[in-house]
């Protein structure tokens, strides 16, 4: 579990915006679920998606999340990832990658979390923000993210990752405007394998 708890680069827990906040989040806290959940509405709810609002500045960082208060999903579950982790809590990055436009031919990468709570093992939780048709909430064991896999070409990927992707931190830091990330949002190519169990129980075990 170690390294879903390290400070690193762009989940920076330690930069001390990010160490004042987790503990203002935590503060009269006992129990585990309660401080992910204050942590995981937070970023929800008071970070505002990038392409939401066509806010710049582009963050990748924790703590240029924190300060600036925009950022992409990657960035955001980048944050959330910070601030568990400071308060003691294993977390990770997931993605799922989906289409970009109903029916449509380009698909992304979309980034979210997991965090292992010792009742229910690993649980995935989306802070991207809600909207119309959006409505990501903390309610384990049963995950509720702010989008489903539905198209051919969309996939939940299994890994649970400690650090973000490459390809990740590339499009969001050699790009400088908000819509110039928009045209190009990380992407993936699946391996054509055939998954025979959910994402829920290929992730019950500790890594």
């Amino acid at each position: 579990m170690d390294k879903y708890l390290e400070n690193s680069e762009y989940i920076d827990w330690r930069h001390l915006a990010v160490t004042v906040k987790a503990a203002e989040l935590s503060d009269g806290c006992t129990a585990v679920e309660t401080v992910a959940k204050r942590c995981f509405e937070f970023v929800r709810d008071t970070i505002k998606h990038s392409w939401d609002y066509r806010q710049g500045p582009v963050t990748c960082r924790a703590s240029e999340v924190l300060l600036h208060g925009t950022g992409y999903c990657y960035a955001k579950s980048h944050l959330l990832a910070a601030l568990l982790r400071a308060n003691g809590i294993p977390t990770g990055l997931c993605y799922q990658r989906l289409s970009v436009e109903t029916g449509g031919q380009r698909n992304c990468l979309h980034g979210l979390n997991a965090v292992y709570l010792e009742q229910y093992g690993w649980y995935r939780l989306d802070a991207r923000g809600n909207k119309a048709e959006v409505a990501a909430e903390f309610c384990p064991p049963t995950e509720k993210l702010a989008f489903s896999v539905i198209q051919a070409s969309e996939s939940d990927l299994p890994e649970i990752w400690s650090v973000p992707l490459p390809v990740v931190i590339t499009a969001l830091t050699q790009h400088q405007t908000v819509e110039q990330v928009f045209e190009h949002l990380p992407d993936v190519e699946l391996i054509k394998t055939i998954y025979c169990r959910s994402w829920s129980s290929l992730n019950q075990s500790t890594p």
